[in-house]
């Protein structure tokens, strides 16, 4: 698996897309949180979908036209 901190332009980058401190990404050991994911996936324009962040985790996408993802907005499937 490749480092998708990395990929995603480094640790000071991604710190800035959701709102937090370098350290805390790079304690990520280049794997995302899921509660992360949606902020990266607003920030990256959908370039990089909840999804591409994270395929271990079961997504639901609920409508949201102001979502930059034509399926709406990604929320955890609880019940998987």
């Amino acid at each position: 698996m490749s480092n998708i901190v990395s990929e995603l332009g480094g640790p000071t980058a991604v710190a800035r897309m959701c709102g937090i401190r370098v350290p805390s990404v790079i304690g990520w050991k280049g794997r995302p949180p899921v509660e992360r994911c949606p902020a990266i996936e607003r920030e990256t324009k959908g370039a990089w979908t909840c999804e591409r962040l994270r395929p271990d985790v079961r997504w639901v996408r609920v409508p949201d036209t102001q979502w930059p993802h034509p399926g709406g907005k990604p929320l955890l499937d609880v019940d998987a």
